[in-house]
């Protein structure tokens, strides 16, 4: 079992950039796959990014597509998010998910571990 602790999350002009953190604790990081969602207020939660457990495959949404970038350290046990021209429709709180699967991380399904989340908000 992966917990997971996000971090990063802030207010930013929109054009800017922030850098969201996902801490797992947990001996088995490494195997696991991870992502990224995110939910805006009235809206589903939906898919950001995905990464498998060696780094060497990611998937994006098409909404994030260029401007994001996810990464991983399985030594520091820590996945990234660099999200780069943010604009106002990125508002909204992220949270960090972790699975053996690269379909569960991309899909969410049958995943009921979300931690808090971290609020980014970026202004027009």
């Amino acid at each position: 079992q992966v917990q997971l602790v996000e971090s990063g999350g802030g207010v930013v002009q929109a054009g800017g950039s922030l850098r969201l953190s996902c801490t797992a604790s947990g001996r088995t990081f490494s195997s696991y796959c991870m992502g990224w969602f995110r939910q805006a207020r009235g809206k589903e939660r939906e898919f950001v990014a995905s990464i498998s457990w060696s780094g060497g495959d990611t998937y994006y949404a098409d909404t994030v597509e260029g401007r994001c970038t996810i990464s991983r350290d399985n030594a520091k046990k820590e996945m990234y998010l660099q999200m780069n021209s943010l604009k106002p429709e990125d508002t909204a709180v992220y949270y960090c998910i972790a699975d053996p699967s690269m379909i569960v991380v991309t899909t969410g399904t049958n995943f009921d571990s979300w931690g808090q989340g971290t609020q980014v908000t970026v202004l027009s």
